[in-house]
């Protein structure tokens, strides 16, 4: 079920790539489609970010009920979405602590007219991956401030998803939030990066604290399926960013975002149960010896 999941996520952000990249460019495609083709891309148009963001939180549930326990996934998936939620509301109601701005539409139904039940739910699932692989760096540590460090690493990486997502997004041919407050970077305030790196922090936190002394400890196995969940959504936001023809946004996402993603997950411990190469050689010395008796 994870890997169906996880599977429906990715091909579900391809099929946005493909329709919001070419065939919305090309309208006089569109027009030629059959009628049932018609209804099948206004539906797709209409709901295709839905389709991603609910099979992300899904998949990431499944994945992480089976690496943390349904008892540690709900200590984090509850914070996440309620603290996201709740500081998605304070800014399209106040513009804080992001700025101004303001949800379009085609995702999904809009929280008290506000915020689409969807935004919570890819905080939690982008979350989830970015905080288990920033957790890297405090299972080889051995003094209490390596828990801020991991804090702190997990929301830097989420917050280097949004520098790569948010201009395609709200600069692309079909934009789905936009910006009140103009801002430097490529038209949004900087504001909204401190308070993705806050919301990121905030909810890190509280699923630390709820886990206690029973912290996680994941090897580089393991943490193939957050790091494949990162790289697919970081990956459509560089894609859109660069399709769209915003280049500048991809570089800042790879050097803070991507490789550091990729480097965490490889220094990681390897699969415990995986025999080392000494332990290798040895076994195949044996096998030599047991074939040569008989």
């Amino acid at each position: 079920m994870e890997a169906l999941a996880l599977g429906l996520h990715i091909l579900s952000l391809l099929f946005g790539l493909v329709g919001l990249l070419w065939v919305v460019p090309h309208p006089e495609w569109v027009a030629s489609l059959p009628p049932i083709g018609l209804q099948a891309f206004s539906w797709s148009m209409g709901n295709g970010g839905v389709a991603y963001m609910v099979s992300g939180a899904l998949a990431a549930a499944l994945m992480g009920s089976r690496l943390l326990g349904v008892r540690r996934l709900l200590m984090f998936l509850i914070p996440a979405v309620g603290i996201s939620l709740a500081s998605e509301l304070l800014g399209t109601s106040t513009g804080i602590p992001f700025g101004d701005y303001g949800y379009l539409s085609g995702l999904g139904y809009k929280i008290a007219g506000l915020v689409p039940f969807t935004i919570p739910l890819s905080w939690f699932y982008v979350g989830l991956s970015s905080y288990l692989l920033g957790r890297v760096a405090l299972q080889a540590g051995r003094h209490w401030l390596i828990h801020c460090e991991a804090i702190l690493l997990g929301a830097l990486l989420l917050t280097a998803w949004d520098f790569v997502l948010d201009p395609a997004m709200t600069r692309g041919l079909i934009p789905f939030w936009t910006w009140f407050q103009p801002g430097p970077f490529f038209g949004m305030p900087l504001q909204n990066f401190g308070g993705w790196m806050l919301t990121g922090a905030a909810f890190m936190t509280a699923a630390n604290l709820l886990w206690g002394k029973d912290q996680p400890v994941l090897n580089r196995r393991q943490l193939l399926g957050p790091l494949l969940l990162y790289v697919a959504n970081f990956a459509f936001a560089l894609l859109m960013s660069v399709g769209s023809g915003i280049v500048a946004p991809a570089g800042l996402g790879l050097l803070l975002g991507l490789g550091p993603a990729v480097g965490l997950w490889w220094s990681a411990p390897p699969d415990p149960e995986a025999p080392s190469q000494p332990e290798l050689a040895a076994q195949e010395a044996g096998d030599r010896q047991w074939a040569g008796a008989k």
